[in-house]
């Protein structure tokens, strides 16, 4: 049967072009959205989350540029990846609404899916990917966030580089993995160390890691050294770390960018 004859034959072929991005996964989460009714898999995605999918990559599955059609499969199939983690743990997908046809006929999943998709099609740097399919996968298992707030983190996240998220994971895990107690300079010499060190003022900035830069004193005093230890996520950082789920970022892309921010003596 051809792809014009099967309607669900282009969904499936999106997924599968993910492989690109996401590798072998890909396939399987394929297999998932998209299953075999005579099949006796040992693993199932929920209905409500499966239909989902099978819109969103049914809609994206005419996406003429073949990076952004991997990229658009991938953060499908992470998602599913995610979903299959985060049900093993005994969360259920939610059953407020979430999934109900609204006004045109369209759910606040699907409207949150295709943010997700057209977010992950504009993202050269494909390591966001796997964590953007992950937010799709929390938010289909949290009745506590809605189509909005996911918008608000969506927003936030778009204008960060990878290691503005690994930074953002390194704060993150500070109970498990204490974060370095040396000062940083403020104007480093080494390109490398610079670049990190604006990462890191752009996410004070933003709102999303305290202590704020810290403003000039009166009369032009010292102004207090700061240390990668002295850092904390803001509500708007626990938002977006929670939500991408970056708790999952690997611990040597997190020491690698320490290693940036705070250069060997």
């Amino acid at each position: 049967m051809t792809v014009t004859e099967d309607p669900a034959a282009a969904g499936r072929a999106l997924f599968e072009a993910g492989a690109a991005v996401a590798g072998s996964m890909s396939r399987n989460a394929a297999v998932l959205v998209y299953p075999d009714p005579a099949g006796r898999a040992a693993v199932r995605l929920e209905d409500r989350l499966a239909r989902c999918l099978r819109t969103a990559a049914d809609e994206a599955a005419e996406v003429a540029v073949p990076r952004e059609r991997a990229r658009a499969g991938a953060v499908l199939a992470f998602a599913v990846e995610h979903r299959v983690a985060v049900a093993r743990s005994g969360r259920p997908v939610r059953a407020d609404g979430f999934f109900a046809p609204r006004t045109g006929g369209r759910s606040a999943a699907d409207t949150v899916t295709e943010a997700v998709v057209a977010a992950a099609r504009g993202s050269h740097d494909e390591r966001r990917i796997r964590h953007l399919g992950y937010l799709l996968a929390e938010v289909a298992s949290s009745p506590d966030l809605d189509a909005a707030l996911v918008d608000r983190a969506l927003t936030l996240a778009a204008g960060l580089t990878w290691r503005q998220l690994v930074l953002l994971a390194g704060v993150g895990r500070r109970d498990r993995s204490p974060l370095p107690m040396t000062p940083l300079a403020e104007d480093p010499r080494g390109w490398a160390a610079w670049g990190a060190r604006e990462d890191l003022a752009d996410l004070q900035r933003a709102g999303l890691l305290d202590p704020p830069p810290a403003l000039p004193r009166p009369g032009g005093a010292a102004l207090p050294r700061l240390r990668p230890a002295d850092l904390r996520l803001t509500r708007r950082g626990v938002l977006v770390h929670r939500l991408l789920a970056l708790g999952f970022v690997r611990d040597d892309d997190v020491a690698a960018a320490l290693a940036e921010l705070v250069p060997p003596a």
